[in-house]
């Protein structure tokens, strides 16, 4: 979300007000992200206790039916995630990356805060329904609209603090250097670690405390928990880079593409591109080579007449002629959809376990002994087991002995990653719908609701699915946020909880229409899983899995080379060219002479 030309600049000011002006490295390092990360960990407790409680609070609490509580969580989810485009144009455009990240953590703390009220005020919901009562009372509207306003500030918290936190965190490494590089490439890594690590410790007892103590005190200790995120992330104002905010992409999106259009007939000629110094950044990376890949969009740069230059070498309309630097940013933007759209069709399938997952463990054998039932959304702990972990194998395990064999640091490829993840998808599907059947015949053999079956059958899916997670979802958060330049890292965040959020609405559309579709026969719908064909619904999304799987391998994955970078979509292997990282600090510099020649001549 920057302008092709940077000229702010921001007096240092005291803590918690950003410090510095652009960027300085006199900071940041591992010694900033020790305080983002706990602030990360904090905050993801205190939001993840919600989303995976949110199900069992609503069937429960607010005597919603199956799949309107699967519409309110999906479309919530999908809310929060689209939300983040909004907090990446406020944070790139006006406020910066910490002021947004902070201030969505405010507004989070106001919503788990209203969210705390719902459960701690008995007229804020309908009176609870007992497991006698056939005919359960349904909210007001105007209980509704008090919960869905603690919804509505979750989700504008979750807009500032979803594409910030990366994108904030990546900013503390000098990528100049081979040791930024390596330690940039790690983060993405330890920081899910760390927070998953924190999830699994504290959420299990959180949710403990919401189904089977108190859902007040349940909802008290994550807002808790957010106070004191809040606090540690304000604690390392001395220790962080800084990025000032310099303008809004989306705004320079549609400047290139209208200019694009109006001289669609001219002739691109090397050397006649309006290209001008980038002024501000401490960092030369920052300023992107000319590509050859989308070549239409160049016509936005080129220079027709020479009255389209002002006095002072500004365009006299943005909206004819753009900078090559303008131009190249879209060109980023637009070299990672292929890869953004097999996102989508992973990430619909992670989103069944915190839906229909916990329905089915709703309807099961919760029992560990004769004394304990397992909460519901303790089955989410075994998706963040598994991408723990792997997380720990791969970094502790597999690259030291893999370095030690080959005297390499070879990691597997973003391709290699990305194409097991939706494999694992594809069997999770297929592995919920074999449970699911087991699970209704057996509840349907013996008349009861519940049925017999121990809820260890639903490990595999969880576990599964959190392998989704750990290989595709990491792979493709570290794809987009490493192939945008720097002053795009924002953006690259939003575009990623984006493909989350048209997951969550195209699930969402998916139930209802397959609902509709069935209604004679559902498949879906209604308070008892007994009378539904659940399993049918899972083998429908592991086919679309399973047509991401083709679609991926076939095409997408020419847009990642062998080192990860984006190509041109036609072969990996030229594809490295192309990304200004994988020039040498002398091949720029030959290209930027050359296109002085050029402009003289």
């Amino acid at each position: 979300m920057e302008n092709a030309i940077h000229q702010s600049s921001l007096e240092q000011d005291t803590p918690p007000t950003p410090p510095a002006p652009g960027s300085t490295r006199k900071a940041g390092g591992w010694k900033a992200i020790k305080y983002i990360i706990g602030n990360e960990s904090f905050e993801k407790l205190a939001s993840m206790s919600l989303i995976s409680n949110m199900t069992v609070y609503l069937n429960s609490n607010y005597n919603l039916s199956g799949i309107f509580v699967v519409n309110v969580v999906t479309i919530w989810n999908g809310s929060s995630n689209i939300a983040s485009l909004a907090g990446a144009f406020i944070s790139d455009a006006y406020l910066g990356r910490f002021r947004t990240l902070l201030f969505g953590s405010i507004a989070s703390l106001l919503g788990i805060g209203t969210m705390t009220l719902t459960a701690a005020i008995h007229q804020l919901r309908p009176p609870t329904c007992t497991n006698g009562e056939s005919d359960c009372r349904h909210p007001q509207s105007w209980q509704l609209a008090f919960l869905f306003m603690a919804l509505g500030l979750l989700s504008i918290g979750a807009g500032g603090i979803r594409p910030c936190n990366i994108a904030f965190g990546a900013d503390q490494f000098d990528t100049r250097t081979e040791e930024g590089r390596r330690q940039l490439e790690s983060f993405f890594n330890w920081w899910y670690f760390s927070f998953t690590i924190a999830l699994i410790i504290a959420l299990s007892a959180v949710v403990y405390i919401q189904t089977n103590v108190s859902w007040v005190l349940g909802f008290a200790v994550p807002t808790a928990c957010l106070g004191v995120s809040i606090a540690i992330f304000l604690l390392g104002c001395h220790t962080y880079v800084y990025k000032d905010p310099q303008g809004s992409i989306f705004s320079d999106m549609a400047k290139v593409i209208t200019a694009a259009c109006r001289k669609h007939r001219l002739r691109t000629v090397v050397g006649s591109f309006y290209d001008p110094p980038v002024t501000g950044l401490d960092e030369p990376t920052t300023k992107l080579a000319h590509t050859d890949r989308f070549r239409f969009l160049d016509k936005a740069a080129i220079i027709a007449e020479p009255s389209e230059i002002d006095n002072y070498g500004m365009p006299n309309n943005g909206w004819k002629l753009c900078s090559l630097q303008q131009v190249e940013q879209l060109k980023c933007l637009v070299a990672i959809a292929p890869v953004w759209v097999s996102g989508i069709g992973c990430f619909i399938t992670m989103d069944q376990q915190n839906t229909f997952g916990v329905l089915q463990l709703m309807q099961m054998n919760r029992s560990i002994g004769s004394h304990f039932k397992i909460p519901p959304g303790w089955m989410n702990l075994t998706s963040m087991i598994a991408l723990s972990t792997w997380i720990i194998i791969y970094e502790q395990i597999y690259i030291p002995q893999v370095r030690k064999i080959t005297k390499k640091d070879k990691r597997l490829t973003m391709r290699q990653r990305i194409s097991t993840g939706i494999f694992m998808s594809i069997l999770c599907m297929l592995v919920a719908g074999v449970v699911e059947k087991k699970r209704r015949d057996s509840a349907t053999k013996h008349g009861l609701f519940t049925s017999p079956i121990s809820f260890a059958f639903l490990l595999p899916q969880f576990f599964l699915s959190g392998m989704t997670e750990a290989f595709a979802a990491v792979s493709i958060m570290e794809f987009f946020t490493t192939q945008m330049p720097e002053s795009m890292r924002t953006i690259a965040g939003a575009v990623f909880f984006l493909s989350l959020s048209v997951a969550s609405y195209i699930g969402s559309l998916l139930v209802n229409v397959i609902h509709s579709a069935t209604g004679k026969s559902p498949w879906l719908g209604g308070h008892d899983l007994n009378k539904n064909r659940l399993d049918y619904y899972y083998y429908v999304v592991a086919a679309l899995a399973t047509l991401n799987f083709i679609y991926f391998n076939l095409f997408a994955c020419h847009y990642i080379s062998s080192r990860g970078t984006v190509g041109s979509g036609t072969s990996p292997e030229s594809s490295t060219d192309y990304h200004p990282r994988n020039r040498s600090e002398s091949e720029r510099e030959n290209e930027r002479r050359d296109l002085e020649m050029d402009r003289s001549n």
